[in-house]
């Protein structure tokens, strides 16, 4: 199964196996990641499980849609590599990726 490292804002990394095609929020939750909240259940519409992708994997997660662009708006310390895990669906080509989690999600 395809890995997935979250790495907090202090540097601790979890390592998570992920099934292809489940959101990497849903992941996060499931293995009590801190700092992943998905508030919504991953209907991107809270923000609480907003993630940094590094540029080289954000082909591989796709583009962020309107909705998504709109609610990072009311998150913490967006930029560029600012995502919604809800809205990344885990793939074969995202095995090894690792996300950084910001100091906090409000």
């Amino acid at each position: 199964m395809p890995k997935v490292v979250f790495v907090e804002a202090s540097g601790t990394q979890h390592v998570v196996e992920i099934a292809v095609g489940e959101s990497l929020m849903q992941a996060a939750i499931n293995e009590m990641i801190p700092g992943i909240e998905g508030d919504c259940g991953g209907l991107c519409a809270c923000g609480t499980c907003h993630v940094y992708v590094p540029q080289d994997w954000a082909k591989a997660c796709g583009e962020a849609d309107e909705l998504e662009r709109g609610i990072l708006e009311f998150s913490f310390e967006v930029n560029e590599s600012s995502r919604l895990a809800c809205q990344i669906g885990m793939s074969l080509e995202l095995d090894g990726m690792q996300v950084m989690l910001p100091k906090r999600q409000y």
